[in-house]
């Protein structure tokens, strides 16, 4: 079937849990929860008459909320908000007004908070199987949440085609005016979660990144890659690179194209083991790319080991930190106005 419902558990909240899965018929599926609208699994047919799961995550729903794991939370497949990245000294001004959120990384605020939509048991709103299988969930962030004014409504929807395309689209709408800037922070592993991304081969269409201060906020200066380590305009190593630097952690900006339905090809990441081919589209100004140097050592599905370097993240959003940068795009959502952003992650083998 191309659409799948099971049930897993009852949150704490008293709302229930669920896991979807979509597929096509090629035989492509991809695994979805309601909690966090995390993609616990995206898996595809291999040569060898066997599967590739190409994000890391675990086997079950429930090891998303283990302890052990939240001890050392690496944001495996999770949506993120309000915002994404970190929101310098965790303030910003908004309407004349300063606005202090939770801080959660040092004096800053990382991902949304102590508790962002990652760990929310978000209502499924919709799903169904034309003309491709899709699931769509909503979450209501009260106002006050994490220090956010506005009950902002949050709708995400993911759709699979046979084109190996899985999707996602964000639309959002506020009572205030408030910040948004959402992602979906997904490791990928091309080779079944196996080994480490070091010899995979990379390239980002952004031919500027923006430059962070010493505790990882952009300070609203771009740099030109230009004859630098951070240059991927091309197909390159990842491994050589970091050979350079410990490793990247960092915004790219996209050189955008004419394409009328707002989509631009961001970044393309290939992995010779396997022979898959990663096209991130997005509608979004940046792709982050981070190649996962501080995954914990831990045991993921099919108890595969993980660790530095075990995944890689394509985060598309607006300019992290925009709220404090005049000169970058406006993360600001008003009454009235609706934030609206689609992702979507192709494969080719």
């Amino acid at each position: 079937m191309p659409l799948q419902k099971a049930y897993c558990f009852p949150a704490a909240s008293g709302k229930d849990v669920y896991l979807f899965t979509l597929s096509n018929a090629a035989g492509t599926e991809a695994r979805i929860t309601n909690y966090g609208g995390i993609i616990t699994s995206f898996t595809l047919p291999d040569a060898r008459g066997s599967r590739n799961d190409i994000v890391l995550g675990f086997d079950k729903v429930e090891d998303y909320l283990s302890p052990a794991y939240l001890a050392q939370y690496p944001y495996f497949g999770c949506v993120v908000g309000r915002t994404a990245n970190r929101i310098r000294n965790a303030s910003f001004e908004l309407e004349g007004k300063e606005i202090s959120v939770t801080a959660n990384f040092g004096k800053h605020q990382l991902h949304g908070g102590k508790e962002g939509f990652d760990k929310k048991v978000w209502d499924i709103t919709g799903s169904g199987e034309f003309p491709n299988p899709w699931v769509e969930m909503k979450y209501l962030s009260p106002d006050g949440e994490e220090g956010y004014p506005g009950n902002l409504d949050v709708w995400i929807r993911f759709e699979l085609t046979e084109e190996n395309e899985l999707s996602y689209n964000f639309t959002a709408r506020t009572d205030k005016t408030t910040a948004v800037n959402l992602t979906h922070h997904g490791y990928f592993n091309l080779n079944n979660g196996q080994g480490d991304i070091r010899d995979y081969e990379l390239k980002i269409y952004g031919s500027n990144i923006l430059i962070q201060d010493e505790e990882l906020c952009t300070t609203g200066t771009v740099l030109p890659v230009k004859d630098t380590v951070f240059d991927f305009r091309s197909f390159t190593n990842i491994g050589d690179r970091l050979q350079q630097v410990p490793e990247f952690d960092k915004s790219y900006v996209v050189d955008k194209n004419n394409d009328p339905t707002g989509l631009a090809l961001m970044a393309e990441a290939r992995c010779a083991a396997t022979g898959l081919l990663l096209q991130v589209y997005a509608t979004d100004p940046v792709v982050h790319f981070y190649t996962g140097k501080w995954i914990p050592e831990m045991t993921g599905k099919n108890n595969t080991p993980y660790g530095a370097f075990s995944g890689f993240c394509l985060e598309t959003q607006i300019h992290p930190n925009a709220i404090n940068v005049p000169q970058f795009p406006s993360m600001v959502l008003k009454p009235g106005e609706e934030y609206k952003s689609k992702t979507v992650y192709k494969v080719i083998s």
